[in-house]
């Protein structure tokens, strides 16, 4: 990593983050992205990609990601594979930790995205994107005539369930309590679908196949009965959580841990801007969080540019 005052730092590197830094460098502002040790967010642990445009035939998940990294690499943004240690938003120009080392930037833009909750199953990993998915708008054209279970009882197992039912044959609902936490309309939308079922009082003890899913195991939590039950794929919808432990007590965060926007991608910190799933937990796309990052570049450049920031080394500079 060069040494010096950074201009910005981007700490994350899905699409946000990645298209963040295409629009960071092709502006000089010569960014810094702190990757991650496991960069490329969601989109490395998802097979084939049909909705992003551009590509008609679709794309492979990692493949995309790696494109875009080198398309933000040509126009010279530095990407460290690392992980933040720590970050320090209360001082001025503000300190990123990494691997022990200290970087002072005078903008950040947060892109580190929200993780999918997974049941942890001994098989889980193993099938996530081969018949396993947390994504129904990602993944539910390519389970077209197929039986599927929907594992949740909230208003995001009842739309992903709802949607699904465009492309499966029939739709499963396995939920672990006897009634369902979903606000009052979902529910009754669910339940007047004649492809939607629901099992409850069950868990998934396990998710069933050796190359792809081919059935869960169910358990009764009241009786403790299990029995295998087929299926073509199952989606995990039990929600996600925003990748923000890192930013406890810096920054405005909303009661589910997801950063606060105060105006467009400003955060209640001025010079730090935020992209992607750490802020948007409606539509959690690819395309969405590209949008975002872009976003998020231009609004830095703009700050960068009114406090006459770009390219000075002079913390004294600084005036919110």
């Amino acid at each position: 990593m060069e040494e010096g005052l950074r201009n910005v730092v981007i700490v994350g590197s899905g699409p946000a983050g990645l298209t963040a830094a295409l629009y960071a460098a092709r502006a000089e502002l010569k960014p810094l992205v702190v990757a991650g040790e496991q960069w490329g967010g969601q989109l490395m642990i998802t097979s084939d990609v049909e909705n992003f445009p551009g590509f008609p035939k679709g794309i492979k998940g990692p493949e995309l990601m790696q494109l875009m990294r080198q398309q933000a690499e040509r126009f010279g943004a530095e990407i460290v594979d690392v992980n933040v240690e720590k970050i320090d938003l209360k001082s001025r120009p503000f300190k990123v930790t990494v691997r022990g080392r200290e970087i002072e930037t005078h903008a950040a833009i947060l892109a580190t995205g929200a993780s999918s909750r997974w049941l942890d199953l001994p098989n889980e990993k193993r099938l996530i994107g081969a018949g396993l998915s947390s994504c129904a708008t990602c993944d539910g054209f390519f389970f077209k005539g197929k039986e599927l279970v929907v594992v949740g009882g909230g208003d995001s197992a009842m739309e992903e369930a709802s949607f699904l039912t465009k492309f499966a044959s029939k739709v499963t609902v396995v939920h672990r309590r006897d009634t369902l936490r979903a606000s009052k309309i979902m529910q009754e939308r669910a339940k007047k679908n004649p492809k939607i079922s629901f099992v409850f009082d069950t868990v998934v003890a396990d998710v069933l196949g050796k190359d792809h899913v081919e059935g869960v195991r169910l358990k009764n939590i009241k009786t403790g009965e299990e029995k295998d039950f087929k299926t073509d794929g199952v989606f995990v919808a039990i929600g996600h959580k925003p990748n923000t432990d890192f930013l406890s007590g810096q920054i405005a965060l909303d009661k589910k841990g997801y950063i606060v926007v105060t105006n467009q991608t400003r955060t209640n910190i001025a010079g730090v801007f935020v992209a992607g799933d750490v802020q948007d937990y409606r539509y959690r796309q690819a395309i969405t969080a590209a949008g975002l990052g872009c976003m998020a570049s231009i609004d830095a450049e703009k700050w960068l540019e009114e406090k006459g920031l770009i390219g000075s080394h002079k913390s004294s500079v600084w005036k919110d």
